[in-house]
């Protein structure tokens, strides 16, 4: 009888573990601290968490998987982690461009949303927003808008994960009249999604020229209380620089210091113009950054001084920002590939900011400056399960000699085959299995129409 047990115990031992998922592809691109590149890799995944990773025969030989994804002509890498955006603002795409921010946002922006937004232009305008992200590889988005328990519910029926940030600003918005019920509604969201597996609810004052100072305080207060980040625009401009320095003698970054806004987890938006000293602070404050090139480029708001601020030790993550005309769309391998190349014409030295400091900014430091690291931003053991299959057999992504560099600088958004959050696949063989697509595109054009009527304009096919 004894020997019978001891057999028995022996082919459990040798028995492969069950799992719920194993991913296989020609490359697993972890992004942990070595940066590990594993080829003919293979992921193992148990309910929302990476298991194991390693090669495809180690993983096969160890593990038994209830379901298999493989992938030989792809390979596997971290979610994308979109740093600042708005995603209801994709039902303004295209409405104003070409034009500087303070122009883009007195004279079109506010006024559109005066007379269109509600909770439910929200929850379609995310909802497209979302389908736009997970195609194009993005799996964790920051948002900065109104109604933001609204767009958490739309996130949620995506399959999204997210830091949303509830608006609080100086002056009536589409959903609080005043700062103080601006207020009561971040507290109320924070509190609604304080323990959520994918939303990170955050109060969002809009920045020190639009919101009063006691108001940002009572916000950063806020955000401490509930463990959260607090979401802001940063130093986007120099028109914002300037009048800093001209009404209160300070930059923006002094400014927030000087009234404890930095003393707790921060995340600054754009900050394209920052000196040594702002520098200083922000390592200082622990504050993490996200960097929007597109937006930046194509408001002429100048140009970030992204390598010197990684070298500080600063956390600066990449953001797509607005679709309203700040930037358009919300395609992190656009914002990869233009970010490298701004710093290297930028400083005539093609040698800066190098493809993979640039895929560090769009996985694990994004996540460093959300404070999530712990969590996502890279593929190893105890992660959450966040990954995408991106295609390598594209005329454009052959031949391969350098994985990362080929991410950065050759393969597209449309290239992301799978996606998968928390360990559920939410895009598979590019076909998003959380929504209806075809019903959110039809809303999106009822939308356009209706925006179109409220401000004024018609279908303008030339320039």
């Amino acid at each position: 009888m004894r020997l019978v047990w001891l057999l028995w115990t022996c082919a459990c031992l040798d028995a492969a573990e069950p799992v719920d998922w194993i991913l296989s592809a020609r490359y697993v691109v972890t992004m942990d601290p070595q940066r590990r590149i594993v080829a003919n890799g293979a992921v193992a995944i148990r309910r929302d968490r990476i298991l194991a990773l390693g090669p495809r025969a180690e993983i096969d030989k160890h593990y038994k998987a209830r379901r298999r994804l493989d992938r030989p002509q792809a390979l596997i890498a971290p979610g994308l982690i979109d740093t600042h955006t708005h995603a209801p603002m994709s039902l303004f795409r295209g409405l104003a461009d070409d034009l500087r921010l303070q122009e883009w946002l007195e004279k079109y922006i506010f006024p559109a949303e005066a007379k269109n937004v509600n909770a439910e232009f929200v929850r379609w305008g995310t909802l497209l927003a979302c389908i736009e992200m997970m195609l194009s590889g993005t799996t964790t988005y920051t948002d900065m808008y109104y109604f933001e328990e609204v767009i958490a519910e739309a996130t949620r029926q995506a399959g999204l994960r997210a830091v949303l940030g509830q608006t609080i600003i100086g002056f009536p918005a589409p959903d609080a009249s005043t700062p103080q019920q601006a207020l009561a509604r971040a507290e109320k969201f924070l509190e609604q999604y304080r323990n959520d597996p994918l939303i990170v609810p955050a109060p969002a004052p809009h920045a020190i020229y639009t919101t009063p100072d006691d108001v940002i305080r009572s916000a950063r207060a806020l955000a401490n209380r509930y463990g959260v980040p607090m979401l802001i625009h940063l130093s986007e401009t120099r028109r914002e620089y300037d009048e800093a320095l001209r009404k209160r003698k300070m930059t923006p970054v002094q400014a927030l210091d000087s009234i404890g806004a930095l003393n707790g987890r921060t995340l600054g938006a754009h900050g394209v113009w920052l000196d040594d000293a702002d520098l200083r602070i922000l390592k200082e404050r622990g504050t993490g950054l996200a960097h929007c090139p597109s937006s930046n480029s194509k408001l002429a708001s100048g140009l970030a001084r992204v390598p010197r601020i990684l070298d500080a030790g600063i956390a600066m993550g990449l953001g797509t920002d607005g679709f309203a005309g700040s930037n358009n769309d919300a395609n992190l391998f656009e914002e990869m590939d233009l970010a490298a190349k701004l710093q290297k014409v930028g400083t005539l030295d093609p040698q800066v900011l190098p493809a993979v400091r640039v895929l560090e900014m769009a996985t694990i430091t994004g996540a460093r400056a959300l404070g999530l690291d712990k969590q996502i931003g890279s593929l190893e053991p105890g992660k959450r399960a966040d990954l995408i299959t991106v295609r390598l057999d594209a005329p454009h992504a052959i031949p391969m000699y350098n994985v990362v560099s080929q991410m950065v600088y050759a393969l597209k958004g449309s290239d992301v085959n799978d996606v998968m959050v928390n360990g559920r696949l939410i895009v598979r063989d590019r076909h998003v299995l959380t929504l209806n697509v075809r019903q959110v595109l039809e809303k999106a054009e009822q939308y356009r129409r209706k925006v179109a009527a409220s401000v004024g304009i018609g279908l303008s096919p030339n320039p």
